[in-house]
């Protein structure tokens, strides 16, 4: 089958070959046969080695497909359900599955590296990214890995559930509880950023900013419910004209400590960040232990939406059903996974919301 690999963490492309074959299937596994994947920054960061992924790997983690064999001991899912993968499956058991707060746990993090695949070449292992892989044909993933989505759902859609949707609107569902009537900033209109305002318009905010350096994805962005859109050097003044001088909720959607910063000097006092983005282990935020007791703001770290992922998925699905948020509008390109390294510089130039990977 074809799948697209990374064969060492800094390189700019991927090699797509056809000589991959999907391994590991056996007891509490599921065999997916992907139908499309998007593209998520946080697969660049992967393979930048700002996000920890041993390579080679195949990148890739917003995905869907059919389920065609499930191993010995799985339920919940059959051969013939459409699923999206989920890239940091719950494990049911442990201490924050048992909370209620599975988005949290990190029991598949022991899988990271674990070989997903082989490539006939050199009879060389490969893994999946954070043990899913999507730009691949047909991954073997363990069974807490997928999650069942209507069979009405388009695959293209059901794809950007599975991570950049979800985390952006949970962010502003589930983490921040966004108010009727509230002020909102967005930093970053990439497809976190988008989804996140989807989710503040889907909670009544009144006021939504989106902060961006690209002209282009400010315009983008209002099509989706923004009310404004600034460049970032115009984000002090736009803070200092509300009342409170400051906004409600700020989402940091970039990853960058400078950017956190930025949301976290916009905000009013009492008011919340909400870093969404996924940043370098060593890219430090600063602040003042003064600043920090004075003003009251809270800053709210949000991890793939902020509640179990597969309540927010549903919880997608049934605004998606309900025309209050818009899907289709946030694919902005297609390419077929030939030509996954296209979709990568359309990421990377800023030209591209969300670009799918068809995969038959």
């Amino acid at each position: 089958m074809r799948a697209a690999v990374l064969h060492k963490t800094g390189q700019d492309t991927l090699d797509v070959r056809e000589d991959v074959t999907a391994v590991g299937f056996g007891p509490g596994t599921v065999r997916v046969r992907m139908r499309a994947a998007s593209l998520c920054h946080s697969d660049l960061s992967a393979m930048s080695g700002v996000l920890p992924q041993p390579a080679p790997f195949v990148p890739g983690h917003e995905g869907a497909g059919d389920v065609v064999e499930v191993g010995e001991g799985v339920t919940g899912v059959a051969p013939g359900d459409r699923v999206v993968l989920c890239w940091m499956a719950p494990c049911g058991r442990c201490a924050h599955c048992e909370r209620g707060r599975g988005h949290l746990c990190v029991a598949s993090l022991r899988r990271l590296g674990a070989p997903g695949f082989r490539l006939a070449e050199g009879d060389t292992e490969a893994s999946g990214f954070y043990g899913t892989g999507a730009f691949a044909e047909e991954v073997v993933v363990a069974a807490d890995a997928v999650i069942k989505v209507p069979a009405d759902l388009p695959y293209e859609a059901a794809a950007l559930i599975g991570c950049g949707v979800t985390t952006g609107i949970g962010a502003a569902v589930n983490t921040a509880r966004v108010e009727p009537g509230s002020t909102v900033a967005v930093i970053g209109a990439g497809g976190v950023g988008v989804a996140t305002v989807q989710g503040a318009r889907v909670c009544g905010a009144a006021r939504i900013t989106v902060v961006d350096p690209v002209a282009s994805r400010r315009e983008r962005a209002l099509a989706f419910g923004a009310t404004e859109a600034i460049a970032p050097e115009e984000l002090r003044a736009a803070a200092k004209g509300l009342p409170g001088g400051g906004f409600d909720h700020v989402f940091e959607a970039v990853g960058r400590a400078a950017t956190v910063r930025a949301g976290y000097d916009a905000a009013r006092r009492g008011g919340a960040v909400v870093v969404i983005g996924a940043g370098a282990q060593d890219d430090l935020a600063q602040f003042t232990m003064g600043e920090l007791f004075f003003n009251e703001k809270r800053l709210l770290p949000s991890l793939y939406g902020g509640a179990p992922v597969a309540r927010t998925i549903a919880l997608v699905v049934d605004l998606w059903r309900a025309g209050r948020i818009d899907l289709d509008g946030m694919i902005t390109h297609r390419v077929g996974l030939a030509d996954v390294n296209r979709a990568i510089e359309q990421m990377r130039s800023g030209e591209a919301l969300r670009t799918v990977v068809s995969l038959g």
